[in-house]
């Protein structure tokens, strides 16, 4: 059965891998961004997301690119707190959400998954952590405005559900998304550990959050939820269990952590989607 799926924020880094498995697995996939991307599989619309009328055709169908979609993957943001000043960075992602939520529930699309953030659970770490392995049950924690606009995304997520109890809404948490070439970087942590403890030395590959994706948009159960998306292992040869010690001494530790054990747990994810992540950067380049 042909399905169509709109995939906002296609051309960026995270967008080229999940456009790349969904047609893999079969979906036809509408781009929708500013800029056009590489992969032409996919039909390329220009759009912007802070302009709910732009949004609102783009889902429910443009000429010949479709006649509406079935579901809707939700990626376009200013990426990160450092990209934009705060203020630009919450109006354009927080408006952009919005208007994607709003477009969906009036077109009654009622699958929809959408990148959320690791931001949530206390990043950039100026204050420890609640506790490692940090995981989904870590009360929100917004420190910086990038993740405070996360958080009302999140909230205005279990609102459109509430209102629409057929409506499934997926916040998937990612973590620091490296793709393939990226990996080349990884060497140079070793002489600066202090600079990746943003995040707990914490990452996720491209192509494993695609993946991701593809378990959120299968995931059956209606209602919003999240889930913590992260590689297993630390970007470090040296263990996760040192590393704390070094920077966040006093931080108590609920579940053994083994070697280069990540510290953030995907149980959740693994437990309730199915996904576990299967690449690791020690697979693409030499431990230095």
């Amino acid at each position: 059965m042909d399905r169509t799926v709109a995939v906002t924020g296609g051309s960026g880094k995270l967008g080229r891998a999940v456009v790349a498995v969904l047609i893999e697995q079969g979906w036809t996939v509408a781009n929708f961004d500013r800029v056009p991307s590489p992969d032409t599989r996919a039909r390329f619309i220009r759009t912007d997301f802070t302009d709910y009328g732009q949004v609102v055709e783009a889902f429910s169908g443009i000429d010949e690119v479709h006649s509406g979609v079935d579901a809707v993957v939700h990626l376009a943001a200013i990426p990160g707190a450092t990209f934009a000043p705060n203020v630009t960075t919450f109006d354009n992602n927080l408006l952009s959400t919005f208007h994607v939520f709003q477009a969906a529930r009036l077109l009654k699309i009622r699958n929809l998954v959408w990148a959320s953030s690791e931001t949530l659970l206390g990043y950039p770490f100026t204050t420890p952590p609640a506790y490692v392995p940090l995981d989904d049950d870590v009360p929100p924690t917004p420190e910086v405005v990038y993740a405070m606009a996360k958080d009302l995304e999140e909230r205005m997520a279990v609102h459109y559900c509430r209102w629409d109890p057929q409506l499934k809404m997926i916040g998937l948490r990612f973590s620091n998304v490296i793709d393939p070439d990226g990996y080349a970087e990884f060497p140079s942590f070793e002489n600066d550990p202090a600079s990746r403890k943003w995040n707990l030395w914490s990452y996720i590959d491209a192509r494993d959050g695609a993946q991701a994706v593809v378990r959120a948009l299968e995931y059956q159960t209606p209602g919003f939820d999240s889930f913590v998306i992260a590689n297993s292992d630390n970007v470090m040869t040296r263990s996760s269990a040192d590393l704390m010690i070094e920077f966040f001494p006093d931080t108590e530790f609920r579940a053994p952590v083994d070697g280069t054990q990540s510290l953030t747990s995907t149980e959740k994810a693994q437990r309730l989607l199915g996904w576990t992540p299967q690449h690791t950067w020690r697979d693409q380049v030499p431990s230095p």
